[in-house]
């Protein structure tokens, strides 16, 4: 399936912001240490007017010295008919600076029991002046 994260990083409606981080040290994607704290709505389309399907609700942790990696943990929390209440639980590392991230699926609730298998996530739509971006996320799970 594909779904895509409208992702808010500044302004007052935004939905991944700093927690902590270093002190003394730019609190940033890049900054090693780095806490954030995720709450985006998920899309059935790019448009983030398109139908409402779900919530990415987690973290994510610079955890790379160079800022290359982050650790990504979050629960894909389905809100639409079909899916409602179930979840996708994803967790690993998350490479940055690559165009396609890969990151495992480790779990899952409702329809999702027993999920395993990973999601690629690829940045489709940016602009910096506004904070916005959307994430294209593919997922890939077994399940019963």
């Amino acid at each position: 399936m594909t779904l895509y994260f409208q992702d808010w990083s500044g302004g007052p409606n935004a939905t991944v912001v700093p927690i902590t981080g270093l002190p003394g040290h730019l609190w940033s994607f890049h900054s090693f240490g780095t806490v954030f704290c995720t709450d985006d709505p998920i899309t059935e389309g790019l448009d983030g007017k398109s139908a409402k399907i779900a919530r990415a609700q987690g973290m994510y942790v610079t955890s790379a010295l160079d800022g290359s990696n982050t650790h990504v943990v979050i629960s894909v929390v389905f809100t639409n008919k079909e899916y409602n209440g179930s979840t996708l639980e994803i967790q690993g590392a998350s490479r940055q600076f690559d165009k396609v991230r890969e990151v495992s699926v480790v779990a899952g609730t409702g329809k999702f029991r027993y999920a395993r298998g990973y999601v690629t996530f690829e940045t489709v739509y940016l602009d910096m002046s506004i904070a916005y971006s959307v994430i294209q996320c593919n997922v890939t799970v077994k399940h019963y």
